[in-house]
């Protein structure tokens, strides 16, 4: 029998991109879980790992993913994803194949894509998720180019749901608040997150969290190493790969795991003075939400990150370095000079998924 809201199996798919995306949606997975409606994830890899760790008897269906990689310098990136277009569209159609078969077999109510542009369905009611309806490039025609192929697949679903706070500018700025909208309904579905804020006493100085598409991951996480090796303060260094077994060698005073589950990770992070990481869109979310001192070292290249890290170095929510300027003892002596603030936060939520759901277009 379905539920208030004639829905009994949701099919759920993060993209690919770093960790950001799967993280996201697991309030989403809780949300729904806890209105006792079955979710059915789709992805691979990383991704797959991630979810499986936090939901053991979830059912999670293989999907090959856009597996984006960022060149190693800033002047190749471009050229680097011009050349992954193709396969990337080939990926869109692949997905929209693979969708029908699946929402077939599975009796699927609801699709809900993760920035993923080929999962939507002719009558099954698919959302969109997103918080780049704009997306920020080196110059503004090509702002305008990406955001008409954007809307192109966005307008392809049913509703677009953008996880940011409705007044603009929330967090994202222009990015979930830009001066053109697509055609489908959007809905602001407040800022999602794991974490819960809690107080206490501090163990680590600074709790490193390494996150985002190879090989920049490797990249900063080695620079990090090198430093520790004089920085004797202790620290927690989460590597952000799900899926690998492989210890490193760190010194004594370097606490590392190369994942941790949700509610570890949100124990370990309340326990430091610091936390430094990417500027993805998902991590400002959770570690603005627990009011930690937030250093982000944005993407070399990645326009977004770099957006979003200026926004909020303006009004100091948090304190931004540059990857190639970045070093752990120069970022303890700035971050004690530094002058945080904080922010009221909105968070994603039960009742906000019903409302959500109630706003459904027919």
């Amino acid at each position: 029998m379905k539920n208030q809201f004639n829905i009994t199996k949701v099919l759920i798919a993060p993209l690919d991109w770093g960790l950001g995306h799967a993280t996201r949606c697991i309030p989403i997975i809780k949300a729904f879980r806890q209105l006792n409606i079955q979710v059915i994830l789709a992805a691979e890899g990383h991704q797959a790992a991630l979810l499986l760790k936090e939901f053991p008897d979830i059912t999670i269906l293989p999907l090959t993913g856009y597996r984006i990689r960022y060149a190693k310098s800033r002047l190749l990136l471009l050229f680097s994803l011009a050349l992954q277009m193709i396969r990337i569209y080939r990926t869109i159609k692949q997905e929209e194949a693979w969708l029908k078969k699946v929402v077939e077999d599975y009796q699927i109510d609801l699709i809900i894509s993760d920035n993923r542009f080929g999962l939507h369905h002719p009558r099954v009611p698919s959302i969109f998720i997103t918080h780049q309806l704009l997306i920020k490039a080196p110059y503004k025609w090509v702002e305008s180019i990406f955001q008409r192929i954007n809307y192109h697949f966005i307008n392809q679903y049913t509703a677009c749901w953008v996880p940011d706070m409705t007044a603009s500018p929330g967090l994202a700025g222009e990015l979930s608040h830009p001066a053109k909208m697509p055609k489908v309904p959007v809905s602001y579905m407040k800022l999602l997150s794991r974490f819960t804020r809690v107080t206490g006493p501090t163990k680590y100085t600074f709790g490193f969290i390494l996150s985002g598409p190879e090989p920049q991951r490797t990249i900063l996480e080695n620079k990090i190493l090198l430093d520790l090796a004089t920085f004797t303060k202790p620290v927690l260094l989460v590597r952000g790969l799900p899926s690998d077994s492989t210890r490193i060698e760190v010194p004594e005073h370097v606490t590392v795991f190369n994942h941790l589950d949700t509610n570890d990770l949100d124990f370990h992070l309340q326990q430091a003075d610091y936390i430094i990481g990417r500027g993805g869109y998902t991590s400002l979310m959770e570690l603005l939400s627990i009011d930690k001192k937030l250093i982000v070292v944005p993407t070399p290249g990645q326009t977004e990150q770099e957006y979003l890290s200026n926004l909020l170095m303006k009004t100091k929510r948090l304190m931004r370095l540059t990857q190639d300027e970045f070093s752990v003892k120069e970022s303890y002596a700035s971050a004690q000079q530094f002058t945080f603030s904080k922010m009221n936060l909105d968070q994603f939520d039960l009742e906000q998924l019903k409302a959500l759901l109630i706003n459904l277009p027919k």
